[in-house]
């Protein structure tokens, strides 16, 4: 095994996702079991779904004459088909289009048939990788030409977040709703699934951040950052990781392939 360790620090069932098709690469690349590095995964946050019968009334009613539905998260999506409990089709008599903001977003509807319908539900999506967040959609969203001042926006989110897109959107004329579908709970810093962290060598360490939030949870944990190297893809994460004082912040183009090209370089060296 490698002496050197990449920990992945998103929720307990995307990090194995990533962790299995960071592997997968890995062993494609001719990495052996002795030359790959272990793999950790440290939740950070915990993703809580809310699910209260009134705001499922909510939601469904506000459905029924929006003119767009915005997810902004894999997590956003799967917490509200749950509460939901029916095809996204069944909620209006004409399938309200969907905004989302990359590529785990586009797999989760997926796995949800969500524009593979026969009356296909129109998804918009960043076409560039490389505007993969909020500014990418509202880049994409401008070219649809739509009067905002006539149109009703939902946006499925968790508690807090970034309220960049929203603003934007009621600045344009639109009206706006938002639905906090789940909260973010931080990882314990007394849990167990610290141990392997407080082990491992620091200085032959990467670590894989993709949430602001997760990575300010971090930062209380009081560990040697400053020995280890960050990834992350987006520019408000990087900063968020310079700030709790990371030695090396390497900035990707977002999504999970660019996560593993950018780990694997790191490897290399």
């Amino acid at each position: 095994m490698s002496n050197k360790t990449i920990v992945i620090t998103r929720p307990s069932g995307q990090a194995r996702q990533l962790s299995e098709a960071l592997l997968v690469s890995l062993r494609n690349s001719g990495f052996t079991p002795e030359s790959t590095p272990k793999i950790i995964a440290l939740p950070l946050l915990t993703i809580a779904p809310k699910g209260d019968g009134f705001l499922v009334e909510q939601i469904t009613v506000a459905l029924k004459t929006a003119d767009l539905a915005i997810f902004v998260s894999p997590n956003a999506i799967e917490c509200t088909m749950r509460l939901l409990e029916c095809s996204w089709q069944e909620l209006s008599s004409n399938p309200v289009p969907i905004g989302v903001m990359g590529g785990s977003s586009m797999l989760a509807l997926k796995n949800h048939g969500i524009g593979a319908e026969g009356n296909h539900t129109q998804i918009i999506l960043p076409q560039n990788n490389a505007q993969w967040d909020s500014e990418g959609l509202w880049t994409e969203l401008q070219n649809l030409r739509w009067n905002w001042s006539t149109k009703k926006v939902i946006i499925f989110k968790g508690e807090g977040g970034r309220d960049w897109l929203a603003d934007t959107l009621k600045n344009a004329g639109a009206q706006v709703e938002a639905f906090s579908v789940y909260a973010r709970v931080p990882l314990d810093l007394n849990s167990s699934a610290w141990n392997e962290i407080h082990e491992m060598n620091f200085a032959k360490s990467l670590w894989l951040l993709t949430s602001s939030e997760a990575v300010r949870h971090l930062g209380g944990a009081k560990l040697p950052l400053d020995l280890a190297t960050a990834i992350c893809p987006h520019h408000n994460i990087t900063d968020a990781a310079e700030h709790i004082g990371f030695g090396e912040v390497i900035t990707c183009e977002p999504g999970d392939e660019a996560l593993i090209a950018a780990s694997q370089a790191w490897l290399s060296i």
